[in-house]
């Protein structure tokens, strides 16, 4: 069982010179559950996720991760990332793309090649995990990056539009 942990936004406000796109967010998410954010294109929906994960420092208010203990911290390290441009290695394989995030917590090779074996078969990729990235389609491109945000086991996975490319039932298996 996973710690309970929540993301929380209080009055964040943030702005591009005279252009006011987010106006005292308050917003409360627990780890674990799904949450949808929509709006019209240039609404602040990707400029929010950048606040919600450390990326971009909001004009005001404060954005915390909380433990069950009610202890707040920092975003940075609680967030894994699916963005609208997807940023793989070209030349590697998809199992090596997903496998860079365990690299980082310290796994072996080929503790973090098994982990991303097992999450790109979660995300119906397993018969292209040996593919290099370059020779994947649009939609399979974005499974591996929801892979690798996976596989990073952060308690936040922030998506920005991550089934943009795919047909319906690989959306569905994705959700």
């Amino acid at each position: 069982r996973r710690p309970a942990m929540r993301l929380v936004l209080a009055g964040v406000t943030h702005r591009f010179g005279a252009r006011t796109v987010l106006d005292g967010v308050d917003m409360t998410i627990e780890r674990g559950r799904s949450v949808a954010i929509t709006g019209p294109s240039g609404s602040g929906k990707s400029t929010l996720l950048g606040i919600c994960g450390g990326d971009i420092t909001p004009s005001a208010g404060t954005v915390s991760v909380v433990s069950a203990e009610g202890a707040p911290t920092a975003t940075s390290g609680s967030c894994a990332y699916v963005l609208q441009t997807m940023n793989l290695l070209a030349r590697r394989s998809a199992v090596d793309n997903v496998a860079v995030g365990a690299l980082q917590t310290g796994a072996t090779w080929r503790e973090a090649r098994a982990r991303a074996a097992n999450l790109l078969d979660r995300v119906g990729l397993s018969a292209r995990a040996g593919q290099a990235a370059r020779e994947l389609s649009g939609g399979e491109v974005q499974r591996v990056c929801i892979a690798r945000a996976l596989e990073s086991d952060r308690p936040f996975v922030l998506a920005d539009e991550p089934t943009g490319q795919l047909d319906r039932a690989s959306t569905r298996s994705v959700i």
